[in-house]
């Protein structure tokens, strides 16, 4: 007697692993002292065990908020602009045709070229 099962069935599943392998990865990857409320091999062994519920406890309970990630947990440089999380007076890069005076030094090098 074969077992039939549905599209949806199939679906809900690969997206149930899915979030467990995100949850599993997002856990193990974070720095040690950043989980929140437990030890990181506790919510290790919590995802690993409960899966979906155990990825759901670790995204609400154990997941370093916004930038605690990045700064492993410790305080923010002073003038550090949480917003726009970069240095307060960082500029955007620029590209080559934004420079005057790279503009400037191209058009010399290609008049004497002439």
């Amino acid at each position: 007697m074969a077992y039939r099962v549905g599209m949806p069935s199939v679906i809900l599943g690969l997206a149930l692993l899915a979030f467990w392998l995100y949850c599993l990865f997002d856990v193990i990857t974070t720095p040690e002292g950043a989980a929140r409320n437990l030890p990181k091999l506790l919510w290790v062994l919590i995802v690993l065990f409960l899966a979906a519920v155990g990825g759901v406890f670790w995204l609400v309970l154990g997941r370093p908020r916004g930038g605690d990630a990045v700064l492993g947990g410790a305080a923010p440089p002073e003038g550090w602009d949480e917003t726009r999380q970069r240095p307060p007076h960082a500029e955007a890069p620029r590209g080559p045709d934004d420079d005057p005076e790279f503009l400037r030094a191209l058009e010399r090098r290609l008049r004497n070229e002439e």
